[in-house]
């Protein structure tokens, strides 16, 4: 099943399965707001939500847009304007339509700062994110996965957050191994992608026109097409990704959003007990995009040629418990047979296999051990830390 029908008649609960996925904030001090076209005003929006609330069937993606552009301007909309349209959006299940989240990453998109990652490096531009909800507070398996992933040759290119519904979110383990990721500005990711495979983009940094829907957002008790979009709108436009996500609900949705705006090649995760990784203790399912092709499957543990481990075995802490726990495994300190390593092997073993830089899983995982092995994995956090702490703006 592929294209548009994969998703056909998913339905708004679909939609109330999203979480607090990649929450967009206030954009640190160093990065310049961008205006926008003074013609959208809250009169202007008026008629677009009318047209949503009193005749949604005839609200089509043009539609969509205007109303995202209205949402970026500076003076676009009211912000009970924007309570309105989200909650109208959401009541009527568009929200839940993957051509209506891939309109709007679209028009992010568009208004997000420009950044030049250059070209450095083989192979396509790689992202490992989990998108939050799932209420497990496990590991930063997906950043520890991407720095090995780095060490082993893939370029990694995160777009992420600090936490919004776990105890350590990519951003606040980052901070805590000492890289600067809330100060690094756009115009300094081409020179640290120079010298670094990873390369992490803080997101309010690169969408500071969203910020004034970010306190209506909070406002409101109910997820908005803003919790799908952060995998989608990470500007180094990667095109292998793995995306994790709390409910098997959400699987179709995220997939097909990813094969509209260009991604090539993904996995779209969620372990059996609701996890936003794969599962390191059972079955995961899976939705595969390949050339354009989306395949649903079940993955597990053996899949990659490790045993099971509990969830309870991979909780992790605060930021800084879990910096210690990834410097330990890149240390070499953490045994074949811990359930960290395993669980980081696991996720960084499929995502070598997406890059195409393992013909299998099972390829992937010997892959990430030896990045670990030979002190890769180590040097290429060395190397981003550096190239970050070098291009931050100074406080």
């Amino acid at each position: 099943m592929t294209q548009g029908r994969y998703v056909e008649a998913l339905g708004r609960e679909a939609q109330k399965e999203i979480g607090d996925t990649m929450l967009i904030d206030a954009p640190s001090n160093d990065a310049p707001y961008v205006p926008l076209d003074s013609a959208y005003s809250p009169e202007t929006f008026a008629p677009i939500l009318k047209k949503l609330v009193v005749n949604p069937a005839n609200f089509d993606l043009d539609d969509v847009r205007s109303a995202f552009y209205h949402l970026a301007a500076p003076d676009g909309a009211q912000p009970s304007q924007i309570g309105a349209f989200l909650a109208a959006l959401h009541l009527t299940g568009k929200d839940s339509q993957p051509s209506v989240v891939a309109a709007c990453a679209d028009v992010m998109q568009r208004h997000a700062l420009s950044v030049d990652v250059g070209n450095f490096g083989q192979g396509p531009i790689c992202d490992i994110v989990g998108t939050g909800g799932d209420g497990h507070n496990t590991f930063n398996v997906s950043t520890t996965a991407g720095i090995v992933a780095a060490g082993a040759g893939c370029r990694v290119y995160k777009h992420g957050n600090r936490a919004a519904t776990s105890s350590s979110g990519s951003a606040d383990i980052l901070m805590s191994l000492g890289c600067p990721v809330m100060t690094l500005p756009p115009s300094s990711i081409s020179q640290v992608a120079k010298k670094s495979p990873f390369l992490f983009l803080f997101a309010p940094n690169y969408h500071p026109a969203m910020v004034r829907v970010a306190p209506v957002r909070k406002a409101i008790a109910f997820p908005s097409v803003f919790n799908a979009l952060g995998p989608l709108i990470n500007p180094a436009r990667p095109t292998a990704m793995i995306v994790g996500v709390h409910s098997p609900r959400l699987g179709p949705i995220f997939v097909e959003a990813l094969r509209i705006t260009g991604v090539k090649r993904a996995w779209v995760v969620c372990g059996k007990e609701g996890l936003d990784e794969i599962s390191p203790a059972g079955p995961t399912n899976v939705w595969d995009l390949e050339n354009g092709v989306i395949t649903e499957k079940e993955i597990s543990p053996a899949t990659f040629g490790l045993e099971p481990n509990s969830i309870e075995s991979v909780k992790g802490g605060s930021p800084s418990e879990n910096a210690a726990t990834l410097q330990a495994l890149l240390g070499g300190r953490l045994p074949l047979d811990h359930p960290i390593e395993n669980f980081v092997v696991a996720n960084c073993g499929a995502l070598l296999f997406l890059s195409g830089l393992a013909k299998d899983p099972v390829d992937g995982v010997r892959l990430a051990r030896e990045s670990i092995k030979t002190g890769k994995a180590a040097g290429a956090l060395d190397a981003f830390r550096a190239a970050s702490q070098d291009g931050a703006v100074k406080q």
